[in-house]
């Protein structure tokens, strides 16, 4: 078999090997394997390949922000909202993607967070993985990817990186950490911040800011990242009937929200009584 990929991290990644905080109980190693290992294999890229009503939402409000900033015209227009979800095209979608579209449009449309910022980033969404960042140890490299919503200058030269997120799901304060190493190589002479914004529900988080100490410590978690999945990529390149152990799974009623409980021998949608 081709050898694994050169050793990467991101905050994906990171969530697909450890856990959030009081996430334990529903943390599954196999799906990490069936996104990265096995992904190429055609039953899993189909899985993969399908989009869930709550994905369409958040990468719709993200096109929605960014269709307003493209035309901030419309913010003072009467029809603004109609005009932006005509552009998404949102009345060929299901009922409850349009409804739920429809309410962050008309959100962010009477309160735009980003209205008067000095905007030096803001993404559609769909643009695939961005460049990656080369990072250099002493015994170590590896690329990180850091796919970042939006970027604004606060007051002075400071940086706030800004993440959209939309339904019910905690915000991640890894994911802000691993931005803020992003920015640290993208922009070292300025000094940055990062928060969440829930676009459905109009919630800020704290903001988060970190010394340079801690962005090494990051830097070497995210190091131990790269080296756990490249070396598990490996073994299981070596010999792909290790797949269960090398991704061990953690069957339960989070099976139920898994895309890849169809094809999962240790599913607990397939044993009765779990």
């Amino acid at each position: 078999m081709s050898n694994p990929e050169q050793p990467f991290a991101s905050y994906h990644l990171w969530s697909l090997i450890a856990p959030a905080t009081g996430q334990q109980r529903w943390h599954c190693q196999m799906r990490r394997g069936f996104v990265k290992a096995r992904q190429h294999e055609p039953r899993i890229k189909a899985l993969m390949a399908k989009v869930t009503a709550s994905q369409r939402i958040g990468l719709l409000a993200q096109k929605g922000v960014y269709e307003f900033h493209q035309n901030r015209h419309w913010l003072q227009q009467t029809d603004g909202v109609e005009k932006v979800a005509q552009l998404l095209k949102l009345s060929n979608l299901a009922h409850e993607v349009q409804q739920r579209v429809m309410q962050i449009l008309q959100r962010y449309y009477d309160a735009p967070l980003l209205s008067g910022k000095r905007i030096i980033l803001l993404t559609r969404g769909d643009e695939g993985f961005p460049k990656p960042i080369l990072i250099e140890q002493a015994n170590y490299c590896f690329r990180l990817y850091a796919a970042m919503d939006c970027i604004f200058i606060e007051s002075g030269d400071t940086l706030h990186i800004l993440d959209f997120k939309t339904g019910k799901s905690d915000f991640d304060r890894r994911q802000a950490l691993v931005y803020l190493l992003a920015a640290s190589y993208l922009y070292p002479r300025q000094q940055a911040v990062a928060s969440f914004y829930n676009l459905e529900v109009g919630k800020k988080s704290e903001l988060i800011n970190v010394s340079s100490g801690e962005l090494n410590k990051i830097e070497s978690e995210l190091a131990q990242v790269a080296r756990k999945h490249q070396q598990d990529l490996q073994k299981y390149h070596e010999n792909s009937n290790l797949f269960p152990d090398i991704f061990p799974p953690n069957p339960g009623y989070h099976c139920r929200f898994c895309p890849f409980n169809s094809i999962c021998e240790f599913s607990s949608v397939h044993i009765p009584g779990i």
